[in-house]
């Protein structure tokens, strides 16, 4: 513990952010950061409990706190007090192959179980992490580490996103030689397409690519694995790690994109935009515009279906486009601003969350844009088949289900339907092509607590496996799946 009294002296202090309506001019990251002292300060505020939940990831209320990678917070946390930066680093990346990019995206289950959080505000501990990773590739800690022994063993990972990097880092480190399929043009899975880039600039992506490529993975980029590809990876490899993600979109039944021009999937549409900005290698708005080739919401009114992360990044996006209006429908009830008495610390906090997007549409158009139980009952279109309008109707559960009150129905203009409604497995050509039997869920079936499919060479990981959930999960579930795959090839494993 770095210092016994820090989490009485020093209040909490959150990395700041651009001001709305100024950021929303380019695509950039958009947070400014504390300087080394306050840092410090900020780690200081770390208690070293003896119970640290922050890393336990324990299922409490149905719902997981605390850090999935089980990450050493308390001792990283004392290091950067310390001024000891390089060590609280190897501290880090013990656990964690890519803190840069859980630095960005996770929504913290560490600081939700905090023990400052119980009584007072929780430690800084996502933007501790950002700032020991940056400084480390600053300074130069972060250096490839090349095996200098190999296994002689093969090992195709398909899918890069999150879980397959995990796997493939992992396995690489450990000496096999990995070979990772992507089908498309860049790596990175839903890190690349599906989160924006003011979120996660795809630099940060790159660079960890370059290192992965010094220390021996070889990606192959713009290869789709259908049955034909599947069977000569079975054949040619050691072990087969399928992490292709649960990209199968949940539809909308009165509103079928392929169907009703205007209507898009949400990560269709987000990647429209990510690849105009990568080709136009600039991050402002006008450089996109000048560019083209993306679904563009400008001077149009928006609706968006779904309230999680993948909707808010939508606002976020179709603001920088210059949408006339943005409407965000949730079906869920709106969440109380504080902890309700039948959701105490440590479980995960059932509270209303304000995201960067929800703040950019309320500094535009003055109002959140979220509708609370409502859902879309019917859509309107133009003699072209273009949406025009839609009328929502209010939801409410009763005996379990999911039922319209009547009455409610109300009109709104409709120029650009995104669904953000989730995703119910992987996409079925991925299974299909591995002839891997699904569960309900769409996700891979493998035995229990186990990554491995049947008495096969074949092995699954991330959202794939475990269902649509969180970039730090993903990568979870690689490090541990990379385990059972090492396992499987060296008779021990020492991951």
């Amino acid at each position: 513990m770095g210092k016994v009294t820090g989490f009485l002296e020093y209040k909490r202090t959150t990395n700041g952010d651009v001001p709305p309506k100024e950021r929303l001019c380019n695509f950039k990251e958009f947070h400014t950061y504390l300087d080394r002292d306050k840092r410090a300060e900020q780690a200081a505020r770390c208690m070293n409990c003896g119970v640290p939940f922050c890393q336990s990831a324990i299922s409490l209320g149905g719902m997981v706190t605390g850090c999935p990678l089980h990450n050493l917070i308390p001792e990283w946390n004392d290091q950067i007090y310390a001024g000891h930066e390089e060590h609280a680093y190897s501290r880090l990346h013990k656990t964690s192959n890519f803190p840069e990019f859980t630095g960005r995206v996770c929504p913290a289950l560490c600081e939700k179980a905090c023990m400052c959080g119980q009584n007072g505000e929780a430690v800084t501990v996502h933007d501790n992490e950002l700032y020991l990773i940056e400084t480390a590739f600053k300074k130069g800690y972060v250096k490839p580490m090349i095996p200098a022994i190999r296994s002689g063993k093969r090992v195709a990972v398909v899918g890069s996103g999150p879980s397959g990097l995990a796997t493939a880092d992992e396995l690489n480190h450990r000496g096999h030689i990995v070979d990772v399929y992507e089908r498309d043009d860049r790596i990175g899975g839903l890190l690349m397409y599906g989160i924006p880039n003011m979120k996660l600039d795809k630099k940060v992506i790159e660079r960890r690519r370059k290192l992965m490529e010094e220390e021996g993975v070889t990606f192959h980029t713009g290869v789709n694995v259908d049955k034909k590809e599947a069977q000569k990876l079975l054949k040619e490899y050691d072990a087969v790690v399928l992490c292709c993600g649960a990209k199968k979109a949940r539809p909308l039944p009165v509103a079928d994109p392929e169907k009703i021009k205007g209507v898009y999937n949400a990560v269709d549409f987000l990647t429209r935009t990510t690849k105009a900005l990568l080709e136009s290698e600039d991050r402002s708005v006008e450089a996109l515009k000048a560019h083209g080739g993306y679904i563009d919401a400008e001077g149009k009114h928006v609706v968006i279906v779904g309230g999680g992360d993948t909707g808010n990044d939508c606002i976020g996006t179709v603001l920088r486009h210059g949408a006339k209006s943005v409407t965000a429908l949730e079906m869920m009830p709106k969440p109380p601003v504080e902890r309700a008495a039948n959701n105490p610390w440590p479980e995960w906090p059932k509270v209303l969350k304000t995201d960067y997007g929800h703040e950019e549409a309320i500094s535009v158009f003055g109002e959140d844009p979220r509708v609370y139980e409502t859902t879309v009952k019917s859509v309107t279109t133009d003699k072209k088949g273009s949406i025009k309008e839609i009328e929502t109707v209010k939801v409410a559960f009763k005996d379990g289900k999911l039922t319209e009150v009547a009455g409610t129905e109300k009109k709104l203009k409709c120029d650009l339907l995104l669904i953000a409604a989730g995703f119910i497995g992987c996409e079925d050509y991925s299974a299909d092509a591995f002839s891997v039997e699904r569960s309900q869920r769409g996700t891979v079936i493998t035995g229990e607590e186990t990554y491995r499919v049947g008495d096969t060479k074949v092995f699954s990981a991330g959202d794939m496996h475990r269902g649509q959930s969180l970039v730090v999960w993903a990568i979870a579930e690689g490090r541990a799946c990379a385990g059972e795959v090492d396992r499987y090839l060296m008779g021990y494993s020492n991951l």
